[in-house]
């Protein structure tokens, strides 16, 4: 089943400079390897190739079932040069948790629904 991000994980963002960093995680243990198999660097990249202009790292925190991704020159500048709405990167996570997403159907329960 197609879903977005957003109903089997949870996500906060911020500024470091021009860069933004994302972290993702699961909403339980058995969401996580889905998250690894489809959250890729390259996903996230497509996912916001019109503010992201250098790369995405994607890091791996399997004891805390999350990820973290760093993606270079997205935010102009940052807080102290920017002019965007958002110059610090804060709205991005929002961002990234409607990315879509297959999950089996059998993981979907309705205990797990958020």
């Amino acid at each position: 089943m197609q879903v977005r991000l957003h109903r089997i994980a949870y996500a906060r963002s911020g500024d470091k400079g021009s860069n933004s960093n994302i972290g993702v995680v699961a909403r339980s243990p058995e969401f996580y390897d889905v998250i690894l198999d489809q959250v890729t660097e390259e996903r996230v990249k497509k996912h916001f190739d019109d503010i992201c202009l250098g790369t995405v790292t994607r890091y791996e925190l399997r004891n805390l079932n999350a990820l973290n991704f760093v993606l270079t020159d997205t935010l102009d500048g940052g807080g102290t040069k920017s002019l965007r709405m958002d110059p610090q990167g804060k709205t991005l996570c929002d961002g990234l948790l409607l990315m879509p997403i297959d999950v089996p159907d059998g993981l979907l329960s309705m205990d797990s629904l958020l």
